[in-house]
């Protein structure tokens, strides 16, 4: 079986597997440390040691902890989570003990922490605790319950400030740390109180609303892998062995000194960073994180090269630690840190103080890389490469618009972040967790969230059109029309909630909450005529009627898809009488034509309104016409999509010069905006669409039906005379060479067992058959 079927069947496997405990209450309880609230702030150490006979080739349990947990076994760090979600859908994860128990005594910890008020915009929270419940008899003999003993670390603080949305930093007195290697069987917990329950274990259907409802996550363990920092860029205070930081390599800073090191990474990553560090007693130590640095005296406004330290200063996120003076202090950061850049200021008092080691440990969703893109242009793979590294920083248990700030989930990100995963990868779990969530963010008037899950209440009713078009987006190119079919209702009511705001003509009039379109002039929010109407709102629900009705049409009621045409067809009539322009050819922002942009004219190529005889003029003007407003990074996803519509598809890689200058500078993720050197993000998925489209248009592979059933091939390879690419299809993977010969093209094109498809090449069709098909043109 294929790839991706194979995920399939494992996911069905642990779902099987957790069957029993998604229909009744569990054995196993909730349960905190004695003589807290739950609501505030807080890092807890639980421990329980058993006796296993004999070591077991399984031994499966469900782990949850609100905030989050890491989970060890005999010292051996096994498990983190869980994955974000909400109360009514609390994720557990699966995890197998059975490689790290051993006959006789075991011990199995955990890290438990909530980081109350301070926890990140994306975090959701009831109260402190912590559940773990083994799937049989045999493994409920650590069912958590008053058997268990826990011990609050008291020397953990907030370091509150830097930005509301994500993680705070860590303030960690070793004075006041729990001491020793707690997670380890030799461990005395002697003095350790017992834990008490807090609530049952309810799954999803059977809790009471006033605990989690407990669902299994659908997601795989995320990747965790060993990461050193290559280069030492500054240091003062201290001498530095030149070894360091690439690889261990002790040293030691003097007593009443102040050491300053800085540190990169060359490219940016999250990572959960170590410091092992011995003796200084009372040393205060800052570790520094940020994404690049900040040109001295700009207030940390301005930007220049990302790879100059000169002239630079340093601003961004810190932990801070106060040394109690023996050997062997360890510091883990229980939140990974998004950095290229990382800043050591270390001031000791009366006793030196010895770095022994500083690293990280790299974590992401596990995607793998399937697709390939081979061409003689070096260029290519530097942008590939780059999109890759930005769309895997912003995958972790859900998708980020950014790590280093947010960290949400934000709907007019994530539809492009989950089209990199399909055009990428064989693995569409994230994409489906996405959208599962957005689905449940929908509030009672209809509209989903901005983002999901948070904590907020934030609204962008143009991300909720966008959502529809995700959801049509994973109809088209993942096989699974009963997980679509399931989601209907949702749009249903999202449509429901704009028809509201529609007048007699079907235009949108003042649409209420955030209507953000994208960071570019006017549509941040405030585009509206003096009707209260807009032509990219108006634009977007269209689009939005046009994909409900494909999926009704195929999966729901003819009768909404009657009803959602009929709407469609209504607004496309409105849309070129309202707002299209027959003396400059485009179509306007608003009824009294003073504007234009090219976000307003490349929906309206996609929406079909454009004439074919005005279609090029429409496009050659977003091209040339600089009075429009000009697309960002973002909305350069739908504007090149318009251009390959208008037939310009062989010059799409003559429109990347945003990406060469994101290189330019010395950039090693994608800026959130087009303002290079006043961006506030320095990675920002939503600007990876180039790994999409180097597939979709340059290569030319697209799907042609729903679930990807029927393939079409339409390159456009520009100056290009040899590409040879993979991408991955949810029966195995497309593969495409084309190479010009003389003056005759090669091509050959291999489709996956079963799937058919079309070739288009110099206005000519050719079908293509499942299997080898060669062509010489």
């Amino acid at each position: 079986m294929k790839r991706l079927l194979r995920s399939f069947f494992t996911i069905v496997i642990i779902l099987t597997g957790n069957l029993a405990y998604s229909q009744s209450k569990w054995h196993a309880e909730w349960i905190a440390a004695k003589n807290i609230t739950g609501n505030e702030y807080g890092v807890y150490h639980f421990r329980k040691t058993v006796d296993i006979p004999s070591k077991p080739s399984s031994f499966i349990v469900y782990v949850s902890a609100d905030n989050r947990y890491k989970l060890y076994v005999n010292g051996k760090l096994v498990s983190l989570g869980p994955a974000r979600g909400d109360s009514y859908s609390w994720n557990y994860e699966t995890v197998d003990l059975a490689p790290y128990l051993i006959a006789g005594s075991n011990t199995v910890s955990a890290l438990v922490f909530n980081e109350a008020e301070f926890r990140p915009e994306a975090q959701i929270s009831f109260r402190t605790g912590f559940i773990l419940q083994g799937r049989s008899s045999t493994e409920e003999i650590l069912n958590t319950n008053n058997t268990w003993k826990c011990i609050r670390n008291m020397g953990y603080k907030p370091v509150p400030g830097y930005f509301f949305a994500a993680s705070k930093g860590e303030m960690v007195d070793m004075k006041q740390t729990v001491k020793g290697d707690w997670t380890s069987n030799h461990y005395d917990d002697a003095s350790w109180p017992a834990t008490e329950k807090v609530a049952d274990g309810r799954p999803k259907g059977k809790a009471w609303g006033t605990e989690w409802a407990l669902v299994p996550s659908i997601l795989p363990a995320r990747e965790m892998s060993y990461l050193r920092i290559p280069q030492l860029r500054s240091a003062t205070g201290v001498k530095v062995p030149s070894a360091f930081p690439a690889k261990k390599a002790p040293f030691t800073i003097p007593a009443n000194t102040t050491a300053v090191l800085l540190l990169d990474q060359t490219y940016e990553t999250n990572a959960y960073v170590t410091l092992n560090f011995s003796r200084g007693k009372d040393a205060g130590i800052s570790i520094g994180y940020a994404e690049t640095l900040y040109d001295k005296g700009s207030n940390g406004r301005r930007k220049s090269n990302r790879n100059e330290v000169e002239g630079k200063e340093f601003i961004g996120r810190i932990d801070s630690l106060i040394a109690d003076g023996t050997d062997d202090q360890s510091f883990t950061t229980l939140n990974f840190r998004t950095y290229r850049y990382v800043r050591l200021i270390i001031h000791t008092k009366n006793e030196p103080l010895v770095i022994q080691d500083l690293y990280g440990t790299f974590t992401a969703y596990p995607f793998k890389r399937v697709a390939v893109f081979d061409s003689q242009d070096a260029g290519i793979r530097q942008i590939l490469d780059i999109g890759w590294r930005t769309a895997r920083l912003n995958a972790w248990e859900t998708y980020m618009d950014c790590p280093y700030y947010e960290q949400l989930q934000y709907i007019g990100d994530t539809r492009i972040q989950a089209m990199i995963s399909y055009f990428n990868t064989d693995d569409d779990r994230l994409a489906r967790n996405a959208i599962i969530q957005i689905d449940h963010s929908r509030l009672p008037e209809g509209v989903t969230r901005s983002s999901y899950p948070t904590k907020g209440t934030q609204v962008i009713p143009p991300f909720s059109l966008w959502y529809i078009g995700m959801l049509h987006d994973f109809w088209m190119y993942r096989n699974d029309p009963d997980f679509v079919k399931g989601k209907l209702m949702g749009v249903r009511g999202v449509l429901d909630f704009f028809s509201r705001y529609q007048q007699a003509d079907g235009s949108l009039k003042d649409t209420p909450y955030w209507t953000f379109v994208d960071w570019a002039g006017n549509l941040a929010g405030e585009v509206r005529g003096s009707d209260g109407s807009a032509a990219i709102h108006d634009l977007q629900l269209l689009l939005a009627y046009q994909w409900a009705a494909q999926m009704e049409a195929k999966l729901g009621l003819q009768d909404y898809a009657s009803i959602y045409g009929q709407k469609a067809a209504q607004l496309k009539n409105t849309i070129q009488q309202k707002y299209w322009d027959p003396g400059r050819k485009l179509y306007a922002d608003t009824k009294e034509k003073t504007g234009f942009s090219q976000h307003v004219n490349s929906l309206a190529i996609l929406a079909g309104i454009v004439s074919p005889d005005d279609m090029q003029a429409v496009a050659e003007s977003m091209l040339k016409d600089k009075s429009l407003t000009q697309c960002t990074v973002y909305f350069k996803y739908y504007l090149n999509q318009a251009l390959v519509k208008a037939g310009l598809g062989n010059d799409y890689m003559q429109w990347l010069d945003i990406w060469r200058q994101n290189i330019a500078l010395g950039m090693t993720t994608w800026a959130e905006d087009s303002s290079l050197e006043t961006v506030r993000s320095e990675c920002h998925a939503w600007g990876a669409s180039p790994n999409i489209e180097f597939f979709r248009t340059v290569l030319g592979v697209d799907s042609d039906a729903p679930g990807f059933s029927k393939v079409r091939i339409k390159p456009h390879l520009g100056s290009l005379t040899k590409v040879r690419g993979l991408v991955p299809h949810p029966e195995g993977t497309v593969a495409v060479s084309s190479h010009l010969q003389g003056d005759k093209w090669k091509i050959n094109i291999n489709l996956p067992s079963g799937i058919t498809g079309v070739f288009e090449w110099g206005g000519k069709s050719y079908g293509l058959q499942s299997g080898t098909n060669s062509f010489v043109i």
